[in-house]
């Protein structure tokens, strides 16, 4: 039987377990930009590009429900100034659920800001940003979001760098029950994105680029009639998926060095009643 006839057999019976790898032309829709987004070796990587006319984006052809969500990105090099590259999860409608990964462009010689965030039922303001650890213009690496009933975790060539766990039982929106399509797109933010607007985008240096390439997804892909159709081969980990010793200590690592804003620390945004979250003992 071909692979294809056998998905189609074992999509109709309910939960299936398969390894694929992915394609960009199989598992992505280009949705702005025009000729500006490019897939490239058949398949294998996709290119943004932004100019002074448009940037560029793509989605994912499927939506899922929880998962470990993989992407290698090369991000623009030199001058970024202004400029935003993205990787991120998102639902639809105003009380969508998101989780961003948002790579902040800067003036050469500058780190790029690394900005997350998480929404639930509409509602975001749970930034925390760093800077690197390594130039991520020069080679590609894997960024990756895991998420799961439990917790959201953020992650950079499997180095932990946030963690945002459920606490629905303090009253906290968690998302949970939208499934999301993978997004990234390349765009002008030059009115806020580089040190609060003041850097703009200097237009002489367009067309920027940003690369992506081996995009993976281990997660629940909501199928047909509706079930669910779980892609990956590690048996679900990403189910129940914290931290371990080891990923305690690389977390603490990268946030005592490396964590430049932490929404939890800025009570003057929020007039001294920080979020409820703010106030529990970790969830790792």
């Amino acid at each position: 039987m071909e692979l294809s006839s056998f998905i189609a057999v074992a999509v109709m019976a309910g939960l299936i377990t398969i390894t694929l790898a992915g394609n960009f032309y199989n598992d992505m829709d280009i949705t702005f930009g025009s000729e500006r987004a490019k897939i490239l070796n058949g398949g294998q990587d996709l290119s943004l590009s932004l100019d002074r006319f448009s940037g560029s984006g793509f989605q994912s052809k499927h939506e899922y429900l929880f998962g470990r969500f993989d992407m290698q990105l090369k991000l623009v090099p030199g001058n970024s100034a202004g400029t935003v590259t993205t990787f991120y999860l998102s639902s639809q409608g105003a009380g969508h659920d998101e989780i961003d990964f948002e790579f902040l462009g800067n003036s050469s010689g500058n780190p790029y800001t690394i900005h997350t965030n998480v929404f639930a039922q509409g509602k975001g303001e749970k930034e925390q940003q760093f800077h690197l650890w390594f130039d991520p213009t020069t080679a590609f690496h894997t960024y990756t979001i895991v998420w799961n009933s439990h917790r959201i975790i953020f992650l950079i060539d499997n180095i932990p760098l946030r963690v945002f766990s459920n606490y629905e039982a303090y009253g906290v929106p968690y998302p949970k029950s939208q499934p999301m399509r993978v997004y990234a797109s390349l765009w002008n933010a030059d009115d806020w994105a580089t040190q609060g607007g003041r850097v703009k985008t200097d237009w002489t240096k367009s067309p920027f680029i940003a690369s992506y390439r081996n995009f993976n997804a281990d997660a629940n892909m909501v199928g047909v009639n509706p079930k669910f159709t779980t892609f990956g081969n590690n048996g679900q980990a990403w189910s129940t998926q914290g931290l371990d010793a080891a990923g305690r200590n690389r977390i603490r690592w990268v946030q005592s060095k490396y964590m430049i804003y932490n929404y939890c620390k800025d009570n003057t945004r929020f007039a001294g009643r920080l979020p409820a979250e703010c106030k529990r003992p970790k969830l790792l």
